[in-house]
């Protein structure tokens, strides 16, 4: 009688019953498809260097990034100065890895909080229901029917600011969407067999919460932090730009901008503005390229 081997020849019904096999584990499905997203691959890979450049950058950058030699301001870029120098003749380059330091900071720890908080207080709206996901969902809805850039400016305004308190304003500010977003999740999911079950065999409320429904919950919530990042770092550029965020002569993209913003340099300097323009651009753009594969990468209605 002939044997089978399984290894080489997994069984259609183990596969269907969701028995792991040699070749169809969720992170290798997962990580197909988001290796075909060119766009975010290539996004991806940026993000990669950036953050590693922003890491090492005491040891990458030239020169201090407030050192200034004012006998060679607004230096064209040369071998001395890879991109020139602004105008108190501090490198352009090296502010530019010490600002995405500033940026990056910025962005992941605020995004970190505020995804917290959204998905605490999202997860309890969405289990318990009732009065309790009346009240946090009025409460976001409050927050949300104030235009962000006015109370945003407002609170910057109040507090002097800094990175400590950017990381907090954009922190208690942007937990509304993921908030939302985790709601529906629970809604949906806790209805399902596994969580009946569990209730039935009489597992605490919090370990259903963190345990069992959460976790199947995270696919949105990365794809909503990864988006959310590339808003905060726009966000503090802008903020920077006009004077309310990282204040001289700490480096943020945002603040060279605005110390570049003078005509005379725009024309004549072009090289000073578009450092910190296009690394704000290219940064973005790229962290929203990741938050799109990883959407399509998670979404089970999407076919490899």
């Amino acid at each position: 009688m002939a044997k089978i081997n399984l290894a080489e020849n997994p069984s259609p019904s183990l596969e269907l019953h969701g028995i792991k096999t040699t070749r169809d584990t969720m992170l290798q499905i997962v990580a197909r498809k988001f290796f075909r997203n060119k766009l975010a691959v290539i996004g991806g890979i940026f993000l990669i260097v950036i953050i590693s450049a922003a890491l090492l950058a005491p040891v990458i950058a030239p020169y201090s990034p407030e050192k200034q030699k004012l006998l060679e301001k607004l230096s064209v870029p040369s071998r001395e100065h890879l991109l020139g120098t602004d105008r108190f003749g501090r490198d352009i380059f090296s502010r530019l890895l010490y600002g995405a330091r500033i940026s990056l900071l910025v962005g992941f720890a605020s995004v970190l909080g505020s995804i917290t908080i959204g998905t605490f207080l999202g997860a309890i709206a969405g289990y318990v229901g009732g009065i309790v996901d009346a009240l946090i969902m009025r409460f976001v809805d409050i927050i949300l029917s104030i235009p962000s850039i006015f109370l945003l400016i407002t609170l910057v305004t109040i507090f002097k600011p800094g990175v400590d308190k950017l990381i907090l304003i954009f922190a208690l500010l942007g937990w509304t969407t993921t908030a939302r977003l985790v709601r529906g999740e629970f809604l949906s999911l806790r209805s399902r067999e596994f969580v009946l079950a569990s209730k039935t065999i009489g597992t605490k409320t919090h370990k259903i919460i963190f345990s069992h429904i959460l976790p199947n919950a995270m696919g949105p919530i990365i794809v909503s932090a990864t988006l959310s990042i590339g808003y905060v770092i726009l966000a503090e550029s802008g903020l920077s730009y006009l004077g309310l965020g990282i204040q001289p002569p700490v480096a943020s993209w945002g603040n060279m901008l605005q110390d570049a913003q003078n005509f005379t340099i725009l024309l004549n300097s072009w090289w000073y503005p578009l450092g910190p323009g296009l690394m704000i651009l290219l940064t973005v753009v790229c962290f929203n390229f990741v938050g799109d594969g990883l959407r399509d990468a998670l979404d089970p209605k999407i076919n490899e």
